[in-house]
Parts: structure tokens; C-alpha cells; sequence
């Protein structure tokens, strides 16, 4: 069986360190950015490095990465920022994101996922975990991707998903969306009517389930809804099922 490197060519992304994140993962002796950008070659990518955030923007519009792993504390424009820009730029707006930082209090967690990123990595943590958690939402674009694939279009309501295109339209009007948002949105589309655990939608949207990754799953779910519902705080498409999850109202064809 061909891996997804052998079908798809190497991955190109931008490892974006501060000083912060270099110092925390030192233990071993070695710079973060070797320690990272070892694991990651060695996996077959390629690993396009920034060490600020006016470099990092620079470097995404020159480039065209495949994906980004930004820290949080970087000098000039921090994660935060750049994440809002790659977000707010349509030629951008699909990249997936991954943020991976020091800071461990679930407030910056949740605005980090509110801006748009598509996953979230803090301290003390294995590099063959990034690796593992780098080639997940890749793999999910990048099957979407495949040519020779029947169209096919999921709706429901005045949702139309495009799963050939990766588009949304809502009542005919173009929406952004996450990579993740997009394989959320996918998950309930494929099961209408039926409720989906936060296990069910973490392994089938970002492709696993870690302890205490829930809050996570809350965070892109409201994300999604305030692009989808009418009236987010009342939604009429994904209802909450208190103590279990998620379920799409109506039917999707």
C-alpha cells in the first residue's frame, strides 16, 4: 500500500519558533527546532522555518505551506495575530493550523480555536505526538482532494457542502471554513438525525480523541454555528445533546 508521502509528494510546512518554546524543549540537548524539525524530515516533510511573525507571514505568502505550526509567543506579530491574518486571507483561509506552546490555561486554548487554528499542542509534550497530529488534518485534505471522484454535494436546509471543491454555501452565499470545521460539518451532513459522541466526531473530524481534547470540540463547534445558524444561540441545525454530544437536525441529501 502506498503511504500518503508516496502518493501525495512531501509536505511542506512552516515550523514557527520563539525563544520561549526553543528553551522548553532543551531538556534534551538539542534546540526545539531541531528536535522538531528532525522528526518531522525524518517523516518525509519538509519543514520551511520562521522565528517571527512578520517572517512567518512573509514566508506563508511566498510559500504556500501545506500546513503551519505557529507558537503562540512570538516576537513582532504573535500567534494570535497571524492566525487571525491566514484566517481573514481567502488564498490562505484553508491552511490548517496547528498552534503549539507553552501556555497551558484553557482560556488561551479557547481563544486560540475561536480564532480559527485547528489544533492546539501545550507542553511537556512528544514530538512523534505533533508528528502523529501534523498528518492528521493533511491526510484528510488531502484525500478530498484525490481526482477521478464522483461529485458529491451534502445539504440539508440552505446548507450545500461541496465535498470536490471544499466549499460552503449558506443560503447561496460563500462561507469559510476550517479544515476541521469543514470535516465537522462533513460528519453531520454523512449522519443526519443521529447523535454523534465528542469521541465519535474528535475521531471521525481531527482524526483522534485525546483526554480533555472536549473543550476543544466545544470551541469548533460554536465556531461552526456562528457561520451556519441563524441564530447561533438557538441553532437549528446541530443541537446539543447534553451529557452525549452532537446531532444534525433534518435531513441531509
Amino acid at each position: 500500500m502506498k503511504t500518503d508521502h508516496a502518493r501525495f509528494g512531501p509536505i511542506r510546512l512552516i515550523l514557527i519558533l520563539s525563544l520561549s518554546l526553543i528553551l522548553s524543549l532543551s531538556l534534551a540537548g538539542c534546540t526545539g527546532d531541531t528536535v522538531l524539525s528532525a522528526y518531522l524530515e525524518q517523516s518525509g516533510d519538509q519543514v520551511l522555518p520562521a522565528y517571527d511573525g512578520e517572517m512567518a507571514i512573509h514566508v506563508l505568502r511566498r510559500e504556500r505551506p501545506d500546513l503551519v505550526i505557529l507558537d503562540l509567543m512570538m516576537p513582532n506579530r504573535d500567534g494570535w495575530e497571524a492566525t487571525q491574518i491566514v484566517r481573514a486571507d481567502q488564498s490562505l483561509s484553508s491552511t490548517p493550523i496547528i498552534m503549539l506552546t507553552a501556555r497551558v490555561e484553557d482560556t488561551d486554548k479557547i481563544v486560540g480555536l475561536e480564532l480559527g487554528a485547528d489544533d492546539y499542542i501545550t507542553k511537556p509534550f512528544n514530538p512523534r505526538e505533533v508528528v502523529a497530529r501534523v498528518k492528521s488534518p493533511l491526510r484528510r485534505v488531502r484525500l478530498d482532494q484525490l481526482p477521478g471522484v464522483v461529485p458529491h454535494v451534502l445539504s440539508t436546509g440552505a446548507l450545500r457542502l461541496d465535498l470536490d471543491q471544499h466549499t460552503l454555501t449558506v443560503d447561496s452565499a460563500p462561507v469559510e471554513l476550517t479544515p476541521t470545521e469543514f470535516k465537522l460539518l462533513e460528519t453531520f451532513l454523512s449522519n443526519p438525525g443521529y447523535t454523534l459522541t465528542r469521541d465519535d466526531l474528535l475521531e471521525k473530524a481531527m482524526g483522534y480523541a485525546y483526554e480533555g481534547m472536549g473543550r476543544a470540540l466545544d470551541t469548533h463547534i460554536r465556531n461552526l454555528r456562528r457561520k451556519i445558524e441563524p441564530d447561533p444561540e438557538n441553532p437549528t441545525y446541530i443541537q446539543t445533546v447534553y451529557g452525549v454530544g452532537y446531532r444534525l437536525i433534518g435531513d441531509a441529501a
